[in-house]
């Protein structure tokens, strides 16, 4: 059999290979022990069961089309798309422990899938996409595949700044 010549100086400059876009690494550690709110403005809709038989896995809050949506914690862009039928622009964030956030109805998303990003870091816009009838956030926060209550998990330094009518109350 024939064999290449070898080329050391050619393998040695070539630097190397990032992973693929589409495998989302391992997210990075946590940036504190609470989750940050997502979008400053005032919550239409809270976690749980409501009068219709529906139930809410998340919050819905009302802001202004184009308000920035914060990355809640440190992590990894699992998801960045629309094919989740009524969740419009969706942006799902990968957070270490098992954690993940959920960012639907987005007019616009500034992360790629794969993407590491900072708590705090602006990754897309409050929109009207998918089914709803006004600008707001569809936030979630999953433990693994479970829905948590974001209220239970959220910085409440934050919660006084994230409503406009001031904190949530008890329902």
């Amino acid at each position: 059999g024939r064999t290449a010549p070898a080329q050391p100086e050619v393998a040695a400059a070539a630097p190397p290979k990032p992973e693929p876009k589409a495998e989302a690494g391992a997210p990075p550690p946590r940036g504190g022990a609470r989750f940050l709110w997502p979008v400053k403005g005032k919550l239409i809709s809270g976690y749980g069961p409501k009068p219709d038989g529906l139930h809410n896995d998340g919050l819905n809050i009302a802001a202004s089309k184009g308000t920035a949506v914060v990355a809640a914690d440190n992590g990894v862009v699992a998801y960045a798309g629309n094919e989740l039928r009524g969740f419009g622009n969706l942006l799902l964030l990968k957070h270490a422990d098992g954690w993940i956030t959920a960012y639907a109805h987005l007019d616009r998303i500034d992360v790629e899938r794969g993407a590491t990003v900072k708590r705090g870091q602006a990754v897309g816009k409050v929109g009207q996409t998918g089914s709803v009838s006004s600008p707001q956030l569809h936030f979630e926060l999953r433990k693994g595949s479970q829905a948590v209550d974001p209220t239970d998990q959220m910085d409440r330094k934050s919660i006084e700044g994230a409503f406009r009518d001031g904190p949530l109350g008890p329902g």
